[in-house]
């Protein structure tokens, strides 16, 4: 089958290869068309140093390579990815399934990725999302993945375009929750960096991951996600690995604000898009304009917007009025 990558990323670059591993023509698509050459002779990416590109894999920079294909990953940053959909939308085969794999919420519509592809494409979009650090996928280490949509054959073919015996991929009706759990963990996982940052300890990140899924899966809910799919491998399982493991990029930036570094300087310095920044302003307007309480977001938000001071902001949610854990704890 053809198919087409388009972004050429790490995480894009890892599935282009993973595609390639499983007989599939691939092409991938970059928009820095001047590393082709050195990506051609080369056989790696900047973007993914450590993995090496099949000779097989076909590199362009011209949008048509999606031309024909039966499969269209769009694996743009979450800032681009409108242009880049308005893009190549005019080269998508009316039968090719499109998929989207970046993790992040557009500033002022607030739209969910797959929303923002659909309506520049015109395409029911897949959501694949979950666990996954491209430089562990693209190793071949074990990994799991969640293909939803809310057209069941469509989940299955991206079900068995991808899978093999290192990565498994299952199937739901819900692309809203596994988009929701996708974008919003990121915030969750730069409070968690902040929290490393300034010293504190396991405790205090099993706070943070607990009480973020909770109120991610608040918003979730409220958007018309299901409940449960926060609990699975896009909500909790991407959660914990972006929370704990030094290969995310939202982790490192959290880390070095919490050493006192602003926002724009710490993303400098990761060196790469740091998609829990730009979440933190989305789902902080979305909470407030639906009222969900969304306190860890808040506080997110104004500590990378506002300016506040990063223990005083710890403080406060330290010393909030006391509460239930859960909103219907059984008493009488």
């Amino acid at each position: 089958m053809k198919a087409a990558v388009i972004g050429s990323g790490a995480w894009g670059t890892a599935l282009a290869i993973r595609l390639c591993k499983n007989g599939h023509d691939v092409v991938m698509w970059t928009h820095s068309k001047h590393l082709i050459p050195e990506m051609e002779a080369t056989r790696r990416n900047p973007r993914l140093p450590n993995a090496l590109l099949p000779e097989e894999l076909k590199l362009s920079g011209d949008y048509a390579c999606a031309a024909g294909a039966k499969l269209v990953v769009i694996a743009s940053p979450s800032f681009p990815l409108r242009s880049v959909s308005r893009g190549v939308a005019p080269y998508l085969d009316g039968d090719a399934v499109v998929v989207s794999v970046t993790k992040g919420l557009e500033a002022g519509t607030h739209l969910r990725m797959s929303e923002v592809i659909a309506q520049e494409t015109g395409k029911d979009v897949v959501v694949l999302s979950g666990p996954s650090h491209a430089e562990e996928v693209s190793a071949d280490l074990p990994t799991g993945l969640l293909a939803a949509s809310a057209d069941q054959k469509k989940a299955e073919f991206v079900q068995d375009a991808f899978m093999s015996d290192t990565l498994r991929v299952y199937t739901s009706a819900d692309p809203a929750g596994a988009e929701l759990g996708g974008a919003l963990k990121n915030v969750i996982a730069l409070c968690a960096g902040i929290a490393d940052g300034l010293g504190f300890g396991d405790n205090t990140k099993a706070m943070l991951m607990t009480r973020g899924l909770t109120e991610t899966a608040r918003l979730g809910v409220a958007l018309g996600a299901k409940k449960e799919t926060f609990t699975g491998l896009a909500g909790v399982g991407d959660l914990i690995v972006t929370c704990t493991s030094m290969h995310s990029r939202n982790r490192r930036a959290g880390i070095l604000i919490g050493q006192g570094k602003d926002a724009q300087t710490a993303m400098k310095e990761v060196g790469a898009v740091v998609e829990g920044y730009y979440a933190a302003k989305s789902a902080y307007e979305l909470g407030k304009a639906m009222g969900i309480d969304m306190p860890i977001t808040e506080a997110a938000y104004k500590v990378l917007y506002e300016g506040a001071d990063v223990k005083q902001a710890v403080q406060a949610l330290l010393t909030r009025q006391r509460k239930a854990e859960s909103e219907n704890p059984g008493w009488l």
